[in-house]
């Protein structure tokens, strides 16, 4: 049976019709106090005897009702319980800064493996963020499935990441799509706001070109990316990501910079989910 966390609403139930599960009732609240309670009622009526807790930790909040359906899970008697992270909140986070920080990755996958038998996390910022859990856990790539929105008209299309460690989201995106030239821009961060970004040998000029990256969060590195396409001559930039995080005014300032159009997936569920992760998760259930 699927259960939902408040956050992938949406994608749960697609996940249900993919792989032929249950969706699971489930009810939020908060106390006066502001303490949640994420509870699974409709799981006492199934006769499963695994649960897949779908939820994406997009905040503290996300974190702990993931924490109460896991034990809700447990409570009506689940012998095996499956963790899905959509997005996983903090997997960026996978060292410590500066001495004294925490790996916050780390702390949250501990947290989380003391519920759950196995964890899927989508295109997490580095697969090796996995090997925090203390139960088997495995990336589901979707990347693929970044082609499905775009138009099918694009003019001698090039697929961009806006780093090299990104490469392979722009070739599985290409790939996907059919054709185009993949390449990316070479990213030196100075802080943890300030990113400076060198515009590729590609020539884009008259091209369509499809920025490509895992995830979009304030928006400032793609809207770079997308002034400088500009100025080389491009002719349509779209901008598109596994986890439209899209935080604050990210999706004005790629609007301000000339993007074409903005699509992500349903990791994180906002108005520009063009396409779903479900049946890649189904995958690998």
């Amino acid at each position: 049976m699927i259960i939902s966390g408040s956050t992938s609403q949406v994608l749960a139930a697609e996940l249900a019709a993919e792989s032929d599960e249950p969706l699971a009732s489930v009810e939020y609240d908060r106390f006066p106090d502001g303490e949640l309670l994420a509870a699974a009622p409709g799981f006492a009526e199934s006769d499963d005897d695994r649960a897949v807790v779908v939820a994406s930790t997009v905040s503290a909040d996300a974190h702990v009702e993931l924490l109460q359906l896991q034990d809700a899970a447990r409570e009506w008697g689940a012998s095996e319980v499956v963790t899905v992270l959509p997005y996983m909140g903090y997997a960026r986070q996978d060292e410590a800064f500066e001495s004294g920080h925490p790996v916050s990755a780390r702390a949250v996958a501990r947290a989380i493996s003391s519920g759950t038998d196995r964890v899927l996390t989508v295109n997490p910022h580095e697969n090796a963020v996995c090997d925090f859990f203390e139960v088997p856990a495995e990336p589901v790539d979707a990347a693929g499935r970044l082609a499905d929105p775009l138009p099918a008209d694009l003019s001698d299309p090039v697929f961009l990441s806006p780093d090299e460690g990104a490469l392979g989201i722009a070739e599985s995106a290409r790939d996907a799509y059919g054709s185009g030239d993949t390449d990316y821009f070479e990213k030196t961060r100075h802080s943890g706001t300030e990113v400076e970004l060198t515009p590729s040998d590609t020539d884009v000029s008259g091209r369509d070109v499809v920025v490509t990256d895992d995830i979009i969060a304030t928006g400032s590195t793609m809207s770079g990316a997308v002034e400088i396409l500009a100025e080389k001559g491009a002719s349509r930039v779209f901008v598109t990501c596994v986890h439209p995080m899209l935080a604050s005014n990210a999706v004005t300032k790629l609007s301000k910079a000339g993007v074409e159009a903005i699509y992500g997936t349903d990791t994180i569920e906002r108005p520009v989910s063009e396409v779903s992760v479900a049946s890649a998760i189904a995958e690998k259930l």
